[in-house]
């Protein structure tokens, strides 16, 4: 059966990656993906642009694993060699095209593996998720769909880490600052400059060591990325205003990341959120799928790269085909093995194994 799956596989990818789907703009492929799980039996559900299939049997008295990857893009990068929207194949047995890596190899995976389990006895209930709007961390995405769903225990998330698990995610707050100062001409030694304010809010903040920190992950990444000020040449300005990228671990919530690091700026800053809906995740090292990927040889890892496990609030982990590296890059692509070693590496780890 791993045959047939493989060779399904493959030519879904091929449909997906022929129809454009960037981000809030991913009918079409969710029509595609209804469309065939429906043929193959599954019973797909669908709200907005998210695709989902519950295995038979559900039993709400064990626990649930969710399978999700997503079927947005980026829009293509410059540089394309290949049609981004043709699945160009080659001799050296890749297929190039837009999210060929990222996610649709771990899209088209994850789907065999919850077709060769759906109608086996599982000591879990099985949901298939393929969802919208992840590359921009959109509201219309997974965080629409998680209520509908059951309880959810733990979650695999198919993003390209070469089949590598991924157990610890860091989260990621942006920060407006504003920084205050008192106007004044710049000729006389008038006011008090908010520019002079804020290098010290810099400086403390790029200097800004949090006392925990993560065993996979390391310390929170504080990055000042932008910065804006004054109006004229000859007015000392009063107020500058700064853009903090953080990216915050679990070591610490958002929230606690986020009075650490006001605390630190000072009573001449205001750091104030877009949002901390964004935040780290991790998987304990003796979770079931941990150790039974141990056994496979796996080696857990850290992830610095943001997905949809900063919107779950149950344990996940990340392990897809494909390579971090390649994703929103020209002529991304993947090789035609890593989707069959994925298939038989995700049914190893979860036929027959509790969670």
């Amino acid at each position: 059966m791993i045959d047939e799956l493989y060779y399904d596989s493959l030519d879904l990818l091929r449909k997906m990656i022929r129809i454009p789907s960037p981000s809030r703009e991913e009918h079409a492929v969710a029509d595609l993906l209804e469309s065939q799980t429906a043929q193959w039996g599954l019973a797909p559900t669908r709200h907005g642009n998210n695709v989902w299939c519950t295995a038979p049997g559900y039993d709400p008295a064990m626990p649930t694993l969710l399978l999700n990857s997503h079927i947005d893009t980026v829009r293509p990068a410059d540089g394309w060699t290949h049609d981004p929207h043709e699945a160009t194949e080659t001799d050296d047995e890749r297929i190039y095209g837009l999210g060929s890596n990222d996610a649709g190899a771990s899209v088209v995976t994850l789907l065999a593996t919850f077709r060769y389990l759906a109608d086996r006895e599982r000591p879990y209930n099985l949901i298939f998720l393929a969802s919208c709007e992840e590359e921009v961390s959109g509201k219309g995405g997974i965080e629409a769909v998680l209520p509908l769903l059951p309880r959810i225990d733990v979650a695999i998330v198919g993003e390209p880490t070469g089949m590598q698990p991924a157990i610890a995610e860091k989260g990621l707050m942006v920060l407006d600052g504003t920084i205050t100062g008192i106007a004044g001409h710049a000729a006389r030694n008038e006011g008090e400059n908010a520019i002079y304010n804020a290098i010290d809010v810099i400086n403390a903040l790029r200097h800004a060591a949090l006392e925990r920190q993560s065993t996979l992950l390391g310390p929170v990444k504080v990055s000042v990325t932008q910065i804006e000020a004054g109006r004229q040449h000859n007015v000392v300005p009063d107020v500058c205003r700064i853009v903090v990228d953080v990216r915050t671990t679990d070591a610490y919530t958002n929230e606690e990341t986020l009075e650490l690091l006001r605390g630190i700026a000072g009573d001449k800053c205001t750091l104030v959120p877009r949002s901390t809906r964004l935040g780290p995740s991790a998987i304990s090292p003796d979770h079931p799928l941990v150790r039974r990927l141990g056994i496979l040889g796996k080696e857990p890892f850290g992830s610095p790269t943001l997905s949809d496990q900063a919107l779950m609030p149950f344990p996940s982990l990340k392990i897809g085909p494909g390579d971090s590296a390649r994703s929103h890059t020209a002529d991304e692509y993947i090789e035609k093995w890593e989707l069959r070693d994925a298939i038989q590496t995700y049914i190893t780890l979860l036929d027959g194994c509790h969670i």
